[in-house]
């Protein structure tokens, strides 16, 4: 029988042992990511050795997981969602998949037009690389400076040599947009239904099957991310350089607004279970060494202020020195029905 007077030291050790799980409990970061590039393991690696948050991570592309952080509602375990597109984080923004946090460690080291503000709340996602969308062109047939800006895509002097993905891809929508912000929004269509008569055929395929048609001959100009020229000039595949050596690239718009630069970003997760280990994990992305890794796993440019770029794909291509467009993404983002709506009217698939 147990003695009445033992009853406090009993109830105390159990106090104890209900404490012990939490305060050895391990801390986590669920990590949702549209990125599977494998330099960033190392980089997840050394996060978790430097501050001992152990990583979880989900992997799909963009469209999965947004849809399923819809679908888990307040339920979600996401602390962290990493994604490859302004568009895409505006589209997880507006659907109020993010919470706004305040970072002087980040506002410090990414620029203030690849983030988006919240207003008194901070900021609701920041990039973490970028990507210039460049244009690629057949030099026998088009001269460079004939394809020096993005809005000579509109000029007649380019009937039926254009060609690009879907208008509607969220790679030409956040460019879409920018080019709408920079010229207003009557300007702005009339370009894109210039650009739409100056078509070689119906826009499909992905950037590199853009670059490649140009080599080919089927087009005379394309619009392509910066990677993807990257990875071809880095194959070890004889067709792949065989293409590169067909074709020239432009960084547009040097001697005006810059070249369109696009992201990869991440925010906190609106729902965030561990948000002290989601801003540890922001702020790391930031610094020079996961930005190495981060930008180099997909041939992309540090976004962090004062970060070199380190890939001689990238620099042989010109991307260690250009200039790129400064209008921030944030304010890009909030163009993007209005863009859509263009392109359905001017009839660009």
């Amino acid at each position: 029988m147990t003695s009445f007077a033992k009853l406090p030291l009993a109830i105390a050790a159990m106090a104890t042992a209900l404490c012990l799980p939490a305060q050895a409990q391990e801390k986590v970061l669920n990590l949702y990511s549209a990125r599977h590039y494998q330099t960033d393991e190392v980089m997840y690696d050394t996060f978790t050795k430097t501050t001992g948050i152990k990583i979880n991570r989900v992997d799909a592309d963009d469209a999965g997981i947004l849809a399923r952080l819809r679908a888990e509602g307040a339920a979600s375990p996401a602390d962290v969602i990493l994604l490859v597109d302004a568009a895409r984080l505006a589209s997880a923004d507006s659907d109020g998949l993010f919470q706004p946090i305040k970072s002087a460690k980040l506002d410090a080291a990414i620029p203030a037009n690849l983030r988006a503000d919240a207003g008194e709340g901070g900021v609701t996602w920041t990039g973490f690389s970028t990507r210039a969308r460049v244009i690629v062109y057949d030099p026998l047939r088009v001269k460079p400076e004939a394809v020096a800006t993005y809005e000579q895509l509109a000029d007649p002097a380019l009937k039926g040599m254009v060609c690009t993905r879907s208008g509607s891809h969220p790679y030409n929508l956040s460019l879409f947009a920018t080019v709408v912000e920079r010229l207003g929004d009557a300007k702005g269509e009339a370009w894109l239904k210039g650009v739409v008569a100056n078509m070689a055929r119906a826009p499909k395929g992905g950037d590199t099957d853009q670059i490649k048609a140009v080599a080919s001959g089927e087009c005379g100009v394309a619009v392509t991310n910066s990677y993807y020229v990257a990875r071809l000039l880095k194959s070890s595949k004889p067709e792949d350089r065989a293409v590169m050596e067909k074709v020239r690239v432009v960084f547009p718009n040097q001697g005006t607004s810059g070249t369109h630069v696009n992201i990869a970003g991440a925010g906190v997760a609106k729902h965030a279970k561990n948000p002290e280990s989601a801003i540890a994990f922001m702020e790391f992305l930031a610094s020079p060494f996961a930005q190495d890794y981060f930008a180099n796993g997909n041939n992309e440019f540090p976004a962090a202020k004062g970060v070199k770029v380190n890939n001689p794909a990238i620099k042989a291509m010109g991307g260690d020195s250009f200039k790129a467009e400064t209008i921030p993404l944030g304010v890009v983002a909030k163009n993007l029905t209005k863009v859509q709506q263009m392109l359905d009217r001017v009839g660009y698939k």
